[in-house]
């Protein structure tokens, strides 16, 4: 029985609307479709007029050649009301330049560094959403495309071309998009999975050598991050897990201290170097695995160049839109199902922030709810959600505190709160009453806290230190 029919037996139909039904309309060679011959980039964004919607492929697919001749397209035709919709973008992304400013807007489905000041400083959009319901967006027609904007793989003998290192939404994205321009990327791996996309379906095709997003490599954790790591990796983490990781350091050093753990897994909306460096090592073999047995799930990745060398036509990673890889009946089959995410902010109730720092906007939903909802509720019944940040910010400001910052917004709520892990220690949250909650997590606050949180607990809740 191969995987396709593995799942649709012990999953419903009414909750069946995954990824592998998205692909088949770009799938499959266009009948009667003109062979498609290169062009150059501004010959390509031509198509382009004001009151266009486009779609942006994301993180290291991100065409930064493309988004430099839209540009021109704009400056040259003087544009306007041109409407982009993608999640994080990495690279020079011309667009976000303040010369742009009502000329195109963006709307970040997760905000990144280069359009987070003009979100804050309202001349970009931010739409809060689950990254499992990204794709419905496009499905649905609640977010139309004129123009989808992707970076592919070199096509092979066929036509064939995949998404590379990034399905996510984009797939949905550009199968309802009216055109498609696709920037073929000889540093984009092929990959794996439910990422191809024949190039008869392209209504132009544009030639680069320019490496796609990557990283350097260099990355330091600081002291803080190395000991949340650890105090993850020694815990919570059983042999035999299955691991979803989030975004930043915290999750990376918890990484880098499984090296002595034994058949772990893959089952994430992401994942960068540190899984390969424990896949070489056999630490991660998803041998253990209960869903897709032997390969990573992902829907995207970003890493160095030897990152994507590794990953490049290797059968061990399988990429597919994030409603497959983040729906919650297809991660609940995992067993062991581990989920790690950071925080900006939680309260003593157990509210999480994690998209906004206040009522700055930072970067957004992601896969954290998506996970943190489905881990504990593996079929198994061994599931773990963990939330884990340092205590204090760089500025020595709790992290834990009495009430939320004015205008923060709430990602995980505190019915979703379980396992909560600082440099001090671990908070387990779940099954806690409201004062019970507060006792915890001051326990696991910077010392110097302390004091203070105990008297704004007793002031909110009437919570004594001695109370549990």
């Amino acid at each position: 029985m191969n995987t396709l029919r593995k799942i649709t037996s012990t999953i419903p139909k009414r909750h069946y609307t995954l990824g592998p039904r998205l692909p088949t309309k770009l799938l499959n060679p266009k009948l009667g479709a003109a062979e498609i011959k290169y062009v150059s980039a501004d010959e390509a964004l031509s198509v382009v007029e004001s009151n266009n919607d486009i779609y942006v492929q994301n993180h290291a697919g991100a065409p930064n050649v493309l988004l430099d001749a839209l540009c021109r397209r704009v400056d040259s035709a003087n544009l306007n009301d041109i409407r982009m919709s993608h999640l994080i973008l990495s690279g020079r992304c011309a667009q976000f330049d303040p010369k742009y400013h009502n000329k195109i807007r963006s709307n970040s489905l997760f905000t990144c560094g280069g359009n987070r000041k003009n979100v804050n400083s309202g001349f970009g959009d931010y739409t809060p959403i689950f990254l499992s319901e990204t794709p419905a967006l496009y499905n649905s027609g609640a977010l139309n495309v004129d123009v989808a904007l992707i970076t592919v793989s070199p096509p092979d003998e066929r036509g064939f071309c995949t998404l590379g290192v990034d399905v996510d939404c984009s797939l949905a994205a550009a199968s309802n998009a009216k055109k498609i321009i696709a920037l073929v990327n000889s540093t984009m791996p092929q990959t794996c999975g439910y990422s191809t996309i024949h190039s008869s379906h392209f209504d132009a095709m544009v030639k680069t050598d320019e490496w796609i997003g990557f990283r350097g490599g260099d990355e330091k954790m600081s002291d803080v991050e190395v000991k949340i790591g650890n105090i993850i990796a020694e815990n919570l983490v059983d042999n035999e897990a299955t691991l979803q990781l989030g975004i930043g350091a915290i999750p990376d050093s918890a990484l880098a201290a499984m090296r002595n753990h034994k058949n772990l897994g893959i089952h994430t909306e992401m994942f960068s170097d540190g899984v390969l460096d424990l896949m070489k090592r056999g630490v991660i073999n998803n041998s253990k695995k209960t869903f897709m047995t032997g390969r990573v799930v992902t829907c995207f990745a970003f890493g160095t160049k030897e990152f994507y060398k590794y990953i490049d036509n290797n059968p061990e990673f399988y990429f597919a839109p994030c409603d497959f890889t983040n729906h919650i009946d297809i991660v609940r089959q995992n067993n062991r199902m581990t989920s790690i995410n950071s925080a900006i902010e939680i309260d003593l109730t157990g509210q999480i922030v994690s998209d906004s720092i206040g009522s700055s906007i930072f970067s957004g939903f992601g896969g954290q709810v998506d996970f943190m909802a489905a881990s504990p509720h593996g079929f198994d019944g061994l599931g773990k959600a963990i939330i884990a940040l340092p205590s204090r910010t760089n500025k020595g400001q709790s992290k834990i505190v009495p009430y939320l910052a004015k205008g923060s917004g709430v990602v995980t709520t505190r019915a979703h709160a379980r396992y909560i892990v600082t440099e001090y220690g671990i908070a387990n949250l779940w099954g806690k009453s409201i004062r019970q909650r507060a006792y915890e997590l001051i326990k696991i606050s910077h010392p110097d806290d302390r004091e203070n949180l105990e008297k704004a607990a007793f002031e909110r809740m009437k919570v004594m230190p001695s109370q549990k």
